[in-house]
């Protein structure tokens, strides 16, 4: 019996030793939560080459008439088919780009995902979007993903409902695609 007591004694002794070493542990440090940032990327659009005009044929001259001794049959002189200037389109030129920074558009930034941001998730998500004459944005399709559907999806519901600058030709506002870059980013401040 005496042995028992000893073991519930160094059973309680242990246990006790355990709860002491618990409560005392330094406090985990607090959790620290970055602010999203989103910068705006300017994607220059090329210009398409012309092609160098092809240059005119030289018409044929025409010869002058030999008289053909009477026996030979006449033979019917041919024209060729007039050919039309092959002259290429001239490319359509835009007075102003659409744009989506101008500071009077409120844009909203997309919300950061606080699943995608727990999880550790950033990357930059570049969009293809359809600025319509009215400046609402038409279509809005994914042109890269940042690799995670959760940011993808936050920058297409968001961008869908921006206003824009519409991109203008003659000084009409003209329907226009081009591409939005939204960046997702962890880091505070990160351009």
């Amino acid at each position: 019996m005496l042995e028992w007591i000893a073991v519930v004694g160094l059973v309680v002794l242990l246990h006790g030793l355990l709860i002491a070493a618990y409560w005392t542990q330094p406090a985990a440090p607090a959790v620290q939560v970055n602010e999203m940032s989103i910068s705006f990327a300017s994607l220059q659009r090329q210009q398409a080459e012309v092609a160098p005009r092809p240059k005119a044929m030289p018409r044929p001259e025409p010869r002058d008439a030999v008289p053909l001794p009477a026996e030979a049959p006449a033979v019917k002189e041919q024209t060729p088919p007039a050919v039309p200037d092959a002259t290429p389109p001239s490319p359509v030129v835009l007075d102003a780009e659409p744009d989506y920074r101008a500071d009077y558009l409120n844009n909203p930034r997309p919300p950061y995902p606080l699943l995608a941001r727990r999880m550790g998730y950033h990357g930059k998500v570049i969009l293809n979007v359809e600025v319509l004459a009215e400046g609402k944005a038409g279509q809005v399709l994914l042109h890269q993903s940042c690799g995670h559907e959760m940011l993808d999806n936050a920058a297409l519901q968001t961008v869908r409902m921006w206003r824009f600058t519409p991109a203008r030709r003659l000084g009409q506002p003209v329907t226009q695609w081009f591409l939005v870059p939204i960046k997702f980013s962890l880091e505070g401040n990160a351009e």
